[in-house]
């Protein structure tokens, strides 16, 4: 509830509470850290859509796609494809949901701090089965899925 309320939420510059620029400084475990580029890196979502819910972060704290530099955005980049593969050698993912929600009118729940999503998805992943079959499939812990993603991350490159 404390998402949905929109409480907690950072200010504008990287000293405001900005997690995406906290967790840069926490062990990897800690903060979720899949992998850490040169420029980006890659998290687990805390509120993921689909499990394996990765976000690609610069460490620079800037809002809006167009403040990143070129090789900045190459990195971001590479680090999408190189998710992409990771959550499909991994998880079986069928498919992606991949993007950026710039702005807070756009959807950003974080808008000062510029993050890319990648959602892995699958046939079925959103159906009828907790109405009608009374069950639900429950996802892994985030902990355990950071460590299954960093391994596989390492060999992928």
């Amino acid at each position: 509830m404390a998402y949905i309320k929109g409480e907690g939420k950072p200010g504008h510059g990287a000293g405001d509470g900005c997690p995406f620029c906290a967790i840069q400084e926490m062990a990897d475990s800690e903060g979720l850290i899949v992998a850490r580029g040169t420029l980006v890196y890659a998290v687990l979502n805390l509120y993921p859509y689909n499990s394996g819910h990765l976000m690609i972060c610069p460490y620079r704290h800037v809002a809006d796609y167009t403040e990143l530099d070129e090789a900045e955005t190459a990195e971001l980049a590479a680090f999408t494809k190189t998710a992409m593969i990771v959550l499909r050698e991994v998880s079986g993912a069928q498919g992606f949901n991949i993007g950026m929600n710039v702005g807070g009118v756009a959807g950003a729940g974080i808008a000062a701090h510029l993050h890319q999503h990648v959602v892995p998805r699958w046939g079925g992943d959103t159906n009828f089965m907790p109405v009608i079959g009374q069950t639900k499939v429950l996802p892994q812990l985030l902990a355990e899925t950071r460590d299954v993603l960093a391994d596989s991350w390492k060999s992928a490159h």
